[in-house]
């Protein structure tokens, strides 16, 4: 199974797949709750290149409230990630995480009915873009 759903773009930029990106979510109940430029962060800390790279901490607050409600350990596992990054031959690729595969671990059947439509939901947004 895999722990991801993707799609890669040949004719735009970074910052406009970011753009869509977070629109594409927004329009699934997605707010981007953290931005972690992995470029940025790895250049100050670590003096090394790194190509683009963005993670976007997406968290839809209905179903966030009710995964903590069945398992209130499943914080840990938020938000879903969502990541933009330019490849090595210059395209751009947005993942999202498949909640279904980081939540095979947790054994709760109300959290998996949760997980299902989480990832409908990211699938959909991901799928439309």
């Amino acid at each position: 199974m895999d722990y991801y759903f993707n799609k890669t773009f040949t004719e735009s930029t970074f910052e406009n797949v970011i753009e869509k990106t977070t629109e594409a979510l927004k329009k699934e109940g997605f707010g981007i709750l953290t931005e972690i430029d992995i470029k940025a962060t790895f250049k100050k800390k670590l003096d090394v290149d790194f190509p683009k790279y963005m993670i976007l901490g997406a968290c839809n607050p209905g179903f966030a409230h009710k995964a903590l409600q069945a398992e209130n350990k499943i914080g840990t596992m938020l938000p879903c990630n969502v990541i933009v990054r330019e490849t090595d031959n210059g395209e751009i690729e947005v993942a999202a995480v498949d909640p279904m595969a980081s939540m095979m671990g947790v054994e709760n059947i109300a959290l998996a009915e949760i997980a299902e439509e989480v990832r409908s939901k990211l699938k959909k947004a991901v799928d439309s873009l």
